[in-house]
């Protein structure tokens, strides 16, 4: 006589991903792009935005389809994703970002700022409303996401994490190298004001990154100017933004880190 084989037993349902928003994700080769394929490779649904007019008054020009190759890649690591078309200058662009996360995947835990406004300009021949656009995207928008980011975190405290990308180009790049300054000591000051929430706040310098703004001029001198004589990649900067959302990267905080191969 055979006895019937018990009922399997239901497997637990694997924790759920947790939730990063990227911003400034319209382009594949971006710093954005490889900073988001890289945490969803590591575990992390991804909500991210991406602004197609500026990329259509920019010398590179629209890319057809990048949101939709972008969300391709993300899930093939097993993401959720939500793709959010939002214009950062905009006041109230950021709370409807976060409604749309919210509402398509679920709370951020991650919030990675990596848009930008980039036009060169100088001292002498910057407008004021190229002026006031920088300030107003790569400032006031990241001032924004931050305080709706600490407004609507519910995590567990220390699993949280803010990380901004900057630059210190300034010498003809004002209105970017400014606005990204502001950009600076705002991130900075979310890694005190948000402790109580155990949120982490860093700002990273990912320095000469091509990603199809440079000229073959330009490309030579930074070369040059780099001891290990090479131009960064979005990757780089990728494997230190999954570094500072993982568990071991807790203690890093407040900080402002290099990661620009050494160059001048």
């Amino acid at each position: 006589m055979t006895t019937a084989e018990p009922h399997p037993r239901p497997q637990p349902s694997a924790s759920p991903r947790p939730l990063a928003l990227i911003t400034g994700v319209g382009r594949t080769i971006g710093i954005g792009a490889g900073i988001a394929r890289q945490l969803a490779a590591s575990g992390w649904d991804i909500a991210f935005t991406y602004w197609t007019p500026y990329d259509r008054r920019m010398t590179w020009g629209e890319e057809q389809g990048a949101p939709t190759t972008i969300t391709e890649s993300l899930t093939a690591h097993g993401a959720r994703t939500a793709a959010i078309e939002a214009d950062l200058v905009d006041p109230d662009a950021p709370s409807r970002i976060f409604d749309e996360a919210e509402r398509r995947i679920g709370p951020v835990t991650a919030l990675v700022l990596s848009h930008a406004e980039s036009v060169d300009s100088g001292l002498l021949d910057t407008t004021v409303e190229s002026f006031d656009r920088h300030f107003a995207v790569n400032a006031r928008a990241t001032w924004l996401l931050i305080r709706e980011y600490g407004l609507r975190f519910r995590a567990a405290p220390g699993s949280g994490r803010i990380i901004a990308l900057t630059s210190d180009h300034t010498v003809g790049n004002l209105p970017y190298g400014a606005s990204k300054g502001a950009l600076d000591r705002i991130t900075l000051a979310a890694s005190h004001e948000l402790a109580h929430l155990g949120v982490t706040a860093n700002v990273i310098n990912p320095g000469p990154v091509d990603t199809g703004w440079m000229n073959d001029e330009l490309s030579q001198i930074l070369v040059r100017n780099t001891p290990l004589g090479r131009l960064g990649t979005p990757q780089d900067t990728a494997h230190l933004v999954d570094f500072l959302c993982s568990p071991q990267g807790q203690w890093v905080n407040g900080q402002l880190l290099k990661s620009n191969g050494g160059s001048a």
